[in-house]
């Protein structure tokens, strides 16, 4: 069960995943012991599944974000099983999410350019057996972006 102070480390730890234990835990008012073992036990349960750094694909060279809407020619578990697995292979895609609606899944795509969104689309959805159609979604820009859970 999840308590106030959890809650407090996980507030924190969502905005500065490098904040040493002894500053957590002065942050939060506990001891330093008491606070990590609390950090284990969320990252033992999986509430923390992991850590990272969050960094900007303009600055890296990856500016065109695609929000994708594909389509299933059918509904069976073996083309949704094939999309599924060839999708987590895909470095290009950045989320995944099966829907209810008219698409059956939405992904969104980090590339360069438009000529490496076009070779994606070729070397890999195109190329899956099952889907049937892709609609692309081009970003503009970004109005927001946030990885952190209002807990």
């Amino acid at each position: 069960m999840i308590d106030q102070y959890d809650r407090r480390i996980l507030r924190i730890l969502q905005q500065d995943g490098r904040i040493t234990n002894q500053q957590l835990a002065q942050q939060v008012d506990l001891s330093a012991a008491a606070c990590w073992r609390r950090v284990k036990a969320m990252e033992e349960s999986g509430v923390i599944q992991r850590y990272a750094a969050l960094l900007d694909p303009r600055q890296l060279e990856q500016g065109l974000t695609v929000v994708l809407m594909v389509q299933l020619s059918q509904h069976n578990r073996a083309y949704r099983d094939a999309f599924e697995t060839r999708v987590k292979g895909l470095s290009e895609v950045l989320q995944c999410y099966a829907l209810t609606g008219n698409a059956d899944f939405m992904l969104r795509v980090q590339v360069p350019d438009m000529a490496a969104y076009d070779r994606f689309l070729n070397d890999n959805l195109f190329t899956l057996e099952g889907v049937a159609q892709v609609q692309s979604n081009f970003a503009l820009r970004e109005v927001k972006y946030e990885t952190a859970f209002d807990i």
